[in-house]
């Protein structure tokens, strides 16, 4: 039995459909407009057989500080012949050995922990129909002027200057923030993704003035489908949960190298999404 070669490609806009529909046979509900976020922040590679795309993976650069490893999509027709591992090959030659984080799944670990990724935490998935809430007094809608702060609080939080993120999220969202003494304390993003919209990131203080910043957006969403992507907070999770966002899965954060964690305030209490951080 002849084997067909399997090429490694640059990912270009021109790969975004067969992406979609990869996407799709693995469950993800990523819209062509999240494909198209994730490819505009990012680089990535393809792989192909004989003209179609049978796996995918981006990276996502912040500045030179941090990346992270997303978007990883091996066709189930092709599991078990190594595309994987040279999909993650080909993604840590684009990170140009930066630091690199991923959320993975459990069928996905045995491969990054070969790699030298190593475990730093639970992503926690919530979504639902979101009850009606009250609007909570400490939050207000951010205005352009406040970008600027919201990244640099962003980055004290994250690690890494995500600047382009912010600004990509200003764009096709809006931001809820906290002032204490004419600062931001305290941030929460929302934007439309898969069957709805996501809120996230999320960066604050300490969990009450996250609570707020979720709140702010369920206040204004009730009886619509939302997401939001936690960072493993138990006392998080239960209160989402009361609010009509039940747990529904998750993955398993990891870096590589493995960093010692640091506790830093603020804290990034919900990500953008799993593949953004």
């Amino acid at each position: 039995m002849q084997t067909r070669q399997i090429d490694i490609a640059a990912f270009g806009p021109e790969h975004l459909d067969a992406a979609i529909t990869l996407s799709r046979q693995v469950g993800w509900p990523h819209r062509p407009e999240d494909w198209q976020m994730a490819l505009a922040l990012s680089e990535g590679a393809v792989a192909i057989e004989d003209d179609k795309i049978v796996g995918t993976v981006l990276v996502t650069r912040y500045k030179e500080e941090s990346a992270t490893i997303n978007m990883v999509i091996v066709d189930q027709t092709m599991r078990g012949r190594g595309l994987g591992r040279r999909l993650m090959d080909a993604a840590l030659d684009l990170s140009d050995g930066c630091p690199l984080r991923l959320v993975a799944t459990e069928d996905g670990l045995p491969l990054y922990e070969k790699l030298g990724f190593r475990e730093t935490g639970r992503v926690l998935q919530h979504q639902g129909i979101a009850a009606k809430v009250a609007a909570p007094a400490i939050t207000s809608e951010a205005t352009s002027a406040d970008l600027s702060a919201i990244a640099e609080l962003d980055r004290q939080a994250f690690g890494a200057d995500r600047s382009d993120l912010i600004a990509y999220l200003a764009n096709v969202g809006t931001f809820a923030v906290i002032r204490r003494d004419n600062r931001i304390v305290g941030f929460s993003a929302l934007r439309c993704f898969g069957r709805g919209e996501v809120i996230g990131p999320v960066a604050a203080g300490n969990l009450e003035d996250a609570k707020a910043l979720v709140a702010h957006f369920i206040a204004l969403r009730p009886g619509r489908f939302l997401r939001v992507d936690i960072t493993g907070v138990a006392d998080l999770s239960d209160w989402l949960a009361e609010r009509g966002l039940g747990h529904v899965g998750g993955g398993i954060a990891m870096m590589k190298p493995p960093i010692p964690h640091a506790d830093s305030v603020p804290t990034i209490f919900a990500l953008a999404n799993q593949a953004l951080g």
